[in-house]
């Protein structure tokens, strides 16, 4: 059985041609994204293997149909740009990696607080050009401060444990309550109470029609003045214009993201050489005050394993008529 990938980078070759050992499927990778414009591509294909920024809406989705694919693995946890009824209508599978080492974007999530805090990436260029001042590098101890989570799912988890080991006070917020974080010391929330008491804020939760814009003019102004706030979870979450807004008045003294609603024309390409035209993201990345990495939280070596293993069981367990082992990996 043959798979096709899409939005496929040379890591992804790496470690899905090492799982795939196992089940000696026939895999074929394509760089560009799955859209409207490349879904003719799936002629005759059984399996597609899309990421987070392909558009796997339901024009696609019949596109797909009438070419004879009948699974959409998704090789990521969030499933937002696929249009789920449409594909329940057509009959195709999809399956997605509902955890993959949460501890990855978690860590990542930690090293953004860090490197704004303690500005490690300023120092690093300053001693390269034989700069050796301290003056702007000035940062804060984290212990003791209140450090408000929004979603405490795996990796919400994983992140609110590791700040506790700093000696921060966690308060958290989510729709269900997760009681072995409340035994560690977490202080479960209401949403403006997390929002106006916290001094660094980290977002770990789905992005939905519930989610969309949590974070903008309304909720920036209920925070502390000078907070922190970072995003590693998805980029619709955040109405970017209003932190920069915030940013310029100077109610958001750090900003944190690894993730951007409008990712999708940038994230995971070298444009080094083109000129952006988001004016947006060149703006946000203007400030001194702003760190911005390009969907790296889930970059490690375990958790590129695991997403390998996982979407490839998926696929072996639906394409002999079973479900697999993971009933969470399953969404239509």
């Amino acid at each position: 059985m043959k798979i096709l990938f899409f939005s496929a980078k040379p890591y992804d070759r790496t470690f899905f041609d090492l799982h795939n050992e196992r089940y000696g499927f026939e895999l074929e990778y394509l760089e560009t994204h799955l859209g409207p414009h490349i879904a003719e591509a799936a002629q005759g294909q059984t399996v597609v293997c899309v990421f987070v920024n392909d558009k796997v809406n339901a024009e696609v989705i019949t596109v797909l149909a009438e070419k004879g694919v009948k699974i959409i693995a998704l090789r990521c946890a969030g499933f937002n740009n696929v249009d789920l009824e449409a594909a329940r209508e057509k009959g195709i599978r999809v399956c997605r990696v509902p955890e993959y080492s949460p501890q990855a974007v978690a860590e990542h999530t930690v090293a953004m607080l860090l490197t704004l805090n303690r500005k490690t990436h300023k120092a690093y260029n300053r001693v390269r050009e034989q700069n050796f001042s301290l003056n702007g590098l000035m940062g804060f101890n984290l212990h003791g401060k209140t450090v408000g989570v929004i979603g405490t799912g795996k990796i919400g988890a994983a992140f609110c444990r590791i700040m506790k080991g700093f000696g921060c006070k966690v308060i958290a917020y989510d729709i269900a309550i997760n009681a072995a974080l409340q035994e560690l010391g977490v202080e479960y929330q209401d949403l403006n109470t997390v929002l106006s008491n916290s001094d660094i804020i980290s977002l770990h939760c789905p992005l939905n029609e519930h989610t969309h814009h949590l974070i903008r003019a309304e909720t920036l102004q209920k925070m502390k003045k000078g907070v922190m706030l970072i995003n590693t979870s998805r980029g619709g979450l955040i109405n970017t214009p209003d932190v920069i807004d915030a940013l310029k008045n100077k109610h958001v003294d750090y900003f944190g993201i690894d993730v951007y609603e409008q990712e999708e024309k940038l994230f995971f390409k070298d444009l080094s050489e083109h000129i952006i035209d988001d004016d947006t993201i060149q703006r946000l990345m203007s400030f001194p005050n702003v760190l911005v990495t390009a969907h790296q939280g889930f970059f490690t070596d375990e958790a590129l394993s695991e997403i390998a293993q996982v979407t490839l069981a998926s696929i072996d367990a639906l394409a002999k008529g079973t479900e697999p082992a993971n009933k969470s990996a399953i969404l239509v």
